[in-house]
C-alpha cells in the first residue's frame, strides 16, 4: 500500500507514469476523424533537439504504445475543506457504488455533437491519473490530509466560494472504499480567483511545493524513500557531475526550505531539477501557439500535436530513452522496460485513448478567459501608445495573439548553422537566465516569446516565477544583485539575486511604466 504521501509526492512533484491508448470505438456515426496521437513518422521529429542533441528524447515505437493499457476514467466526486462539507456527505461516499465513466472496453460517454465531446473532454481534463490505492477508515480521517484542518492552514490551499477544493478529488473504484485522486489536468491548470472563482485553464495556483514541504515536515524519511522518484523526475544524463547526487545529504528541513521557496504559479516539474522550477502556462489560447512549453520543446501545428503533448507529459516521455538512459527504469530497479508493458508493475504504465485525448484537447481548445474588470480607459490608451513607441509588438504582435511565434537563444547557446528552427529563431537575445534550457531535460537552447494574453490574472512572472507581478517586472531594480525576488527566490540559500534579462520597459517614466502595465492588465 502506498503512503498517501509518497502518493502526493509523485503528485505534487509531477508525475508518474500515465499516458493513452486506442481502443475499441464507440459507434461510427458519432465518431469523426480523430488523429493518431503516436505515428512513428512523426515522434522522431516532435520536439526540438535537445539542448545536447545526443541526449534529444528517443520516444518508443507505436506498436509498443499501443499496447499499453488504457486507464479506466472513474466518477469523481468533489473533495471539501472539513468546515465547509456538508454533513454526512463522507458517509454517503462510503455507500456508493464504483462507476467507470469511459474505457475502451463497454463504457463510452455520449459522443455525437460539439457539446458531447467537450463534456468529455472535460471529464478528462479533471480525471485524476494518480489514485491513492491506501484505504481511508469509516472516520475518513485516517490518512486523509484532506480532512485536517491543519493542512489548509500550513499550505495555503486556496478553495472555491463553495468550500470546494478544485485541485483533488475523491474516487470510488471499490464500495465502502474512499480514495483520493491527483494529478488531473485541472490540479496544475486550475487558478482560483479572489472571491473563490476558479478559472479551468489557466496558470494553476495551487501551492504545489508547500504541500510537498508539508509532507517532509510530517514524513521526513521522505527524504530519502524518494531518491529513486527524483531521479525519475529530474535526472540529467550529461551534467557532469550529477548535482542530484549533492542532494542526497540534504536534511529533511533543507528540503522543506527549498520546497516553500517556489512560489505557487510556478512548479518544479518533470525533466527540469528540483530546484529549476518552471512557471506553469496558461493553456487558454494555446490553439494559437506555435510551440508548447517555455523552451519551445514540442511543435504545436495541429491538435493531433496537443494529444501527443498530453500523451507526453502524462507519462509516455517517462518511456523514452535519452543517451540510453530510460526514466522509468529508476522506479524499477534499474530493469529494463518490459518487452509487454502489460507485464509493468501495477499502474506503472498505463495511458488515455486516442479518442480521450481527442475531446480533452477539443475541450482546451474551447476554453475562453475570464471576463477581464480592467477598464480600457485613457491611462490604458496611452500604455497601448507606449508599447507601440516602445516596438513592444516586434515581439508580442497584437496579430498574433501578442506573441510572434518565434525562438529567442539563451545567453551562452550556440544555435547550430542547420537547426531545424532557424527560421524561427530571432536574430536578437534578451539575456534572460539561460540554466533551465540549458541545464534540464526540457532544454532546447531556446525560450519561446510567451503572448501577454491574460497577464491581468497570471502571475507570477517570467520563465521561473522570478517576480510575483506585472509592477515587480517593470521595476528596474530587480537588475541589481541586492534584490530580493518577489517570486522564486532562487536555489537553497539564496537572500538576494538579480532578476536579469529582458530590460525593454525598464527606462520609461513612472507614469509611462504605470500606464504601460494597465494597457497590459486589458489584455
Amino acid at each position: 500500500m502506498n503512503h498517501p504521501s509518497t502518493v502526493r509526492y509523485i503528485g505534487l512533484a509531477v508525475l508518474i507514469a500515465n499516458t493513452a491508448l486506442v481502443a475499441a470505438l464507440p459507434p461510427a456515426s458519432s465518431t469523426p476523424a480523430i488523429p493518431k496521437v503516436w505515428d512513428d513518422a512523426i515522434m522522431p521529429t516532435l520536439e526540438l533537439p535537445s539542448v545536447e542533441p545526443a541526449y534529444s528524447p528517443q520516444q518508443i515505437k507505436a506498436d509498443y504504445y499501443y499496447r499499453i493499457p488504457v486507464r479506466p476514467i472513474y466518477r469523481s466526486y468533489p473533495v471539501y475543506r472539513p468546515d465547509k462539507e456538508p454533513k454526512g456527505y463522507y458517509e454517503e461516499l462510503l455507500k456508493k457504488e464504483p462507476e467507470i465513466l469511459w474505457d475502451d472496453k463497454e463504457h463510452w460517454p455520449e459522443l455525437k455533437t460539439e457539446a458531447d465531446w467537450l463534456r468529455a473532454g472535460e471529464m478528462v481534463f479533471d480525471s485524476p491519473s494518480v489514485i491513492d490505492n491506501g484505504q481511508i477508515d469509516a472516520s475518513g480521517n485516517a490518512h486523509n490530509f484532506l480532512r485536517n484542518p491543519a493542512w489548509y492552514q500550513h499550505t495555503g490551499t486556496p478553495i472555491t466560494a463553495d468550500g470546494k477544493v478544485p485541485f483533488y478529488s475523491y474516487v470510488i473504484r471499490e464500495k465502502g472504499k474512499v480514495e483520493i485522486g491527483t494529478l488531473s489536468c485541472t490540479m496544475c491548470h486550475t487558478r482560483m480567483m479572489p472571491g473563490g472563482v476558479a478559472i479551468k485553464g489557466a496558470q494553476g495556483n495551487f501551492p504545489f511545493h508547500q504541500a510537498i514541504a508539508e509532507d517532509m515536515r510530517n514524513n521526513p524519511g521522505l527524504a530519502q524513500t524518494n531518491r529513486p522518484l527524483e531521479r525519475l523526475l529530474y535526472f540529467t544524463p550529461w551534467l557532469k557531475p550529477d548535482p542530484l547526487a549533492a542532494r542526497a545529504g540534504m536534511s529533511a528541513q533543507e528540503l522543506v526550505t527549498e520546497f516553500d521557496q517556489i512560489t505557487p504559479g510556478a512548479l518544479a516539474r518533470h525533466r527540469l531539477l528540483p530546484y529549476q522550477p518552471v512557471q506553469i502556462p496558461d493553456l487558454i489560447g494555446v490553439q494559437s501557439r506555435h510551440y508548447l512549453d517555455r523552451s519551445g520543446l514540442q511543435h504545436h501545428r495541429d491538435i493531433a500535436d496537443l494529444m501527443r503533448y498530453a500523451a507526453l507529459n502524462q507519462g509516455a516521455d517517462f518511456l523514452a530513452s535519452s543517451g540510453g538512459w530510460v526514466p522509468l527504469t529508476e522506479m524499477m530497479g534499474g530493469h529494463p522496460l518490459p518487452e509487454d508493458p502489460k507485464n509493468a508493475p501495477p499502474g506503472a504504465i498505463e495511458r488515455y485513448s486516442d479518442e480521450q485525448l481527442y475531446a480533452l484537447a477539443r475541450y482546451v481548445y474551447s476554453l475562453k478567459p475570464p471576463t477581464n474588470p480592467n477598464p480600457f480607459n485613457a491611462i490604458a490608451a496611452r500604455g497601448k501608445q507606449v508599447f507601440a513607441d516602445e516596438g513592444c509588438a516586434k515581439c508580442h504582435d497584437p496579430k498574433q495573439g501578442f506573441t510572434n511565434n518565434k525562438l529567442i537563444a539563451a545567453p551562452g547557446f550556440v544555435v547550430p548553422a542547420d537547426h531545424p528552427e532557424r527560421a524561427y529563431i530571432m536574430n536578437r537575445r534578451v539575456g534572460t537566465d539561460g540554466a533551465m534550457t540549458l541545464t534540464t531535460r526540457r532544454g532546447t537552447g531556446f525560450y519561446k516569446v510567451p503572448s501577454l494574453l491574460g497577464v491581468w490574472y497570471r502571475g507570477p512572472f517570467e520563465h521561473n516565477g522570478s517576480v510575483a507581478t506585472l509592477e515587480d517586472w517593470f521595476d528596474p531594480h530587480r537588475l541589481d544583485d541586492n534584490y530580493v525576488p518577489t517570486g522564486w527566490k532562487g536555489p537553497l540559500g539564496t537572500k538576494t539575486r538579480a532578476v536579469k534579462g529582458h530590460e525593454f520597459g525598464l527606462d520609461l517614466s513612472s507614469d509611462e511604466t504605470a500606464a504601460l502595465i494597465a494597457y497590459l492588465k486589458t489584455l
